[in-house]
C-alpha cells in the first residue's frame, strides 16, 4: 500500500490533479485498492486442484451439499478474517501516516458496497472456472500466478486505466476486469457523473450474470469428466 501510495506521490508532483481526479482522490483510490485487495481471498482454485489431485473429487460431489457453495461459504469466512486481520490495520495505517480515505459522499459511500459485492462475485467466478482447467490439465503450474498478475494489472488495481491508451483502455473496457477493481473504486472517489455510474453499474450486474452462466455451463461439464464407480 505504501510503495503504491508513494508512487502517486512522485506521480502528481506539485500537481493538484491529473486526467480529472486530484491528487487526494488518487491516493484514497491507491488506499482503497489495498483495502480491497486485502479482501480479495480466495481458495477456490486451490480447493479445487487438490480435490481433483487427490482423486476426493467425486466423493466431495456425491455429498448432498453444494461443493461450490461449500468453497464460496469458506472464502467469504476468509474475507471477513482477513478485514479484521488486514483490512483494518491497513485503514487505520493510512490514517495515521497518509490521510483517511474518505469516500466523495455517504451515496457514494452505499454504491460503493454492492459494487465492491458485485466485484468479489466477479472475481471469485473467475478463480473458480480457472481452477476448472484442473478437470483437464495435468498441471496449472504458473499459470496461476499468470492469471493473477493479470488480472491485477487490467482490472485497474495498480493503474486505473483512465491513465491507458485510448485503443486500449477501449478494448479493456468491454472485458469483465474493469469491474473487480476500477469501478468500485471509482464510485468511491466519485470519478463518474450520475448517469455514467449507473450505466456502469449495470454493466458490472450484466457480466455478473454473464460469468455466473458460463460458470454453470462449465461446471456441468467439468461434473461429466467425472466418473464415480461402485456409488
Amino acid at each position: 500500500m505504501f510503495a503504491s501510495i508513494f508512487f502517486w506521490m512522485a506521480v502528481y508532483g506539485n500537481r493538484d490533479s491529473a486526467m480529472g481526479v486530484t491528487r487526494e482522490s488518487m491516493l484514497t483510490y491507491a488506499i482503497m485498492s489495498a483495502f480491497i485487495g486485502s479482501l480479495f481471498t480466495y481458495d477456490v482454485e486451490d480447493r479445487i486442484i487438490q480435490s481433483v489431485r487427490k482423486g476426493s473429487i467425486a466423493l466431495d460431489m456425491l455429498k448432498p451439499v453444494g461443493l461450490f457453495g461449500i468453497f464460496l461459504a469458506e472464502d467469504i469466512g476468509g474475507m471477513l478474517v482477513a478485514l479484521l486481520q488486514r483490512g483494518l490495520p491497513l485503514l487505520i495505517l493510512a490514517g495515521l501516516f497518509i490521510q483517511m480515505p474518505v469516500p466523495a459522499s455517504g451515496l457514494h459511500l452505499l454504491l460503493f458496497i454492492p459494487c465492491f459485492v458485485l466485484s468479489y462475485a466477479i472475481n471469485w467466478l473467475i478463480a473458480a472456472m480457472f481452477g476448472m482447467w484442473a478437470f483437464t490439465a495435468i498441471s496449472l503450474g504458473p499459470m496461476r500466478s499468470v492469471k493473477a498478475h493479470l488480472v491485477t494489472m487490467l482490472s485497474g488495481s495498480l493503474v486505473p486505466l483512465w491513465f491507458f491508451p485510448g485503443w486500449l483502455r477501449g478494448v479493456l473496457e468491454v472485458l469483465p476486469f474493469p469491474y473487480i477493481y476500477q469501478l468500485p473504486l471509482s464510485v468511491y472517489i466519485g470519478r463518474y457523473d450520475w448517469n455514467t455510474l449507473i450505466n456502469q453499474m449495470g454493466i458490472q450486474l450484466a457480466w455478473t450474470g454473464c460469468l455466473y452462466g458460463l460458470f454453470m455451463w462449465l461446471k456441468k461439464r467439468a461434473v461429466s469428466r467425472v466418473m464415480v464407480q461402485g456409488g
